[in-house]
């Protein structure tokens, strides 16, 4: 028999990234990654106000481009047995669609309008928005951030879609539903956008909508009509059902199998966020926290649902049957900015370089400075000692996603003298984000979910042996790096192919894909010790 052939596409905060996977091997068959070219120029997006939005033509022009590049060449035999696709985004990443299920920004009269855009997760314009729901969730008669962890956040479904309705009038009339990237990408990839029958998937569903069994979905239609009543009636129009990652959303529609070249069988997964998906390709298992570090981190934890079925974990972004893996209970925790915080030192750091250099030294010349700044930096810092004494830093110059979300706080720098050098402050700023990683992972092991063991994937677990050997100590826990470049996008190849019906379950599609392990980092015990009194003076530091 022929090899069969999966893809997975893995939408990330700034590129897609597309894997072509031989489904028996695990073998990589063609990469390619695209840039979003709107949001490279920095449109619809103001930092200032915490303003992050994407067009969706940047999805739809950069994974066209992404497959056509990866399906280059390719022979007819491993074209014609390409059975499925499956698909991840960033989350919550909402949009305001019409009837058809159209995002207003593609409609003419809102395509230069941001909040006819997709909000990206890390937008957290709807801070006030998010504080109104956990007030009525606290008084209400049910706790609908039971599985949130006790608290909604500003970068997901319902406070986004609220404050968009509050801001944008014209938006608010045209807005018939509000589907999630990762809803909307498999919808387009079937033919089938209509927001009342496309299936929706539970991983955001329950991580970011406050979706659960328990409530007969998503909160009932009282409570949107309390917190405000431009929220009336839109529950209707959302969905009731949700839908796991192992099943299929449809079939490829002809059209998209004509633009693309691809066989008109194939079959397209439900889809999911990103990082549940980077979980998958990283093979997690129960117990294991698998840690996805880029601009922000996810980390994913599995536990039996039998075991954990009504276990709420305080403080954590969700707790979902299924979100990960089916029959599992899926935790979701993470840092709002973890490589987010070493880029704005950088930015920081560049300012003589891009603005009194910029007329007198080549601009080539000075891409290169600012960019050698951060392998700098993790060389020097890597040299310095470990004292109680040292430079402490908060890590929550984007707020605080876990434990107990609180995206209005900033960040601090404490202990600097006159002495303080650039190392310093940088080596300060890796231990506060690895300070914020050991805060999630006892807030696990004191709600009686014990970590067992640390998974990592993502950039930063590939670039920087500094920052990962710091986490190591920090955590006093060996850290598995993967070997997949793609973990997400493997993590969506798998489900393709247990989506595709070439496996039978998902565990198969991991035990005969998986890329296996590249590095291991374990303590420095020496460091321990240090670490643990200077993880004190960061709690201290938080009050």
């Amino acid at each position: 028999m022929p090899a069969k052939y999966v893809i997975g596409i893995d939408f990330g905060t700034d590129s897609v990234r597309t894997l072509l996977v031989n489904a028996h091997t695990g073998e990589e068959a063609g990469c390619a990654v695209h840039y979003y070219p709107r949001w490279k120029e920095g449109k619809y997006c103001n930092a200032a106000v915490s303003q992050f939005r994407q067009h969706p033509l940047d999805y739809l022009e950069s994974m066209e481009a992404c497959l056509h590049e990866v399906l280059a060449g390719l022979s007819p035999e491993v074209v014609n047995n390409i059975t499925g696709i499956s698909v991840d985004t960033t989350g919550s990443s909402p949009v305001a669609v019409d009837k058809n299920g159209t995002p207003l920004a593609l409609l003419p009269e809102f395509s230069e309008n941001p909040n006819a855009m997709f909000i990206l997760w890390k937008d957290h314009t709807a801070n006030a928005e998010a504080e109104e729901i956990n007030k009525l969730c606290r008084r209400w008669h049910t706790d609908y951030t039971r599985y949130s962890g006790g608290a909604y956040s500003s970068e997901w479904f319902w406070s986004k879609i609220l404050h968009t309705l509050r801001v944008d009038e014209q938006v608010r009339q045209k807005a018939f539903s509000w589907m999630e990237h990762s809803d909307w990408m498999p919808a387009v990839l079937t033919g089938n956008t209509n927001p009342l029958t496309a299936k929706r998937n539970r991983c955001a569903a329950g991580h970011k909508a406050m979706w659960h069994e328990e409530f007969d979905g998503l909160p009932e239609e009282a409570f949107w009509k309390t917190l405000d009543p431009l929220l009336t009636g839109l529950r209707s129009r959302l969905y009731q059902d949700t839908h796991t990652a192992d099943e299929a959303a449809g079939t490829i529609s002809a059209e998209w199998a004509h633009r693309l070249g691809l066989p008109e069988h194939v079959k397209i997964g439900v889809g999911a966020i990103d990082a549940h998906f980077g979980a998958v390709g990283a093979c997690i298992e129960p117990y294991s926290l698998v840690k996805v570090m880029g601009t922000s981190t996810c980390d994913m934890l599995i536990a039996p649902a039998e075991k954990h079925k009504n276990h709420c974990v305080k403080g954590i972004c969700g707790q979902v049957d299924g979100s990960i893996l089916p029959g599992m209970l899926g935790m979701e925790a993470g840092q709002s900015a973890f490589g987010d915080v070493y880029f704005w030192f950088k930015e920081l750091l560049s300012f003589p370089l891009k603005q009194l250099l910029k007329d007198k030294i080549p601009a080539e010349t000075l891409t290169a400075a600012a960019e050698n700044i951060l392998p700098e930096l993790n060389k020097l810092a890597a040299t310095l000692p470990v004292t109680e004494k040292d430079v402490v830093a908060l890590d929550w110059i984007n707020g605080r996603r876990t434990p107990d979300a609180d995206l209005t706080l900033t960040g601090t720098i404490a202990g600097i003298s006159l002495g303080t050098d650039a190392p310093r402050i940088f080596k300060a700023l890796v231990e506060a984000t690895a300070f914020g990683s050991k805060a999630i992972v006892e807030r696990f092991n004191d709600e009686g979910v014990p970590v067992k063991k640390i998974i990592a994937l993502g950039g930063i677990s590939k670039k920087s042996a500094f920052v990962m050997q710091t986490l190591s100590s920090i955590l006093n826990l060996p850290i598995e790096v993967i070997q997949s470049e793609q973990a997400c996008a493997l993590g969506a190849a798998m489900f393709a192919a247990t989506a595709s019906g070439v496996y039978p379950d998902i565990q198969q599609a991991q035990k005969a894909m998986s890329g296996g392990i590249e590095t291991v980092y374990s303590p420095e015990k020496d460091k321990v010790a240090v670490y643990e009194k200077l993880y004190e003076r960061y709690k201290q530091l938080q009050h």
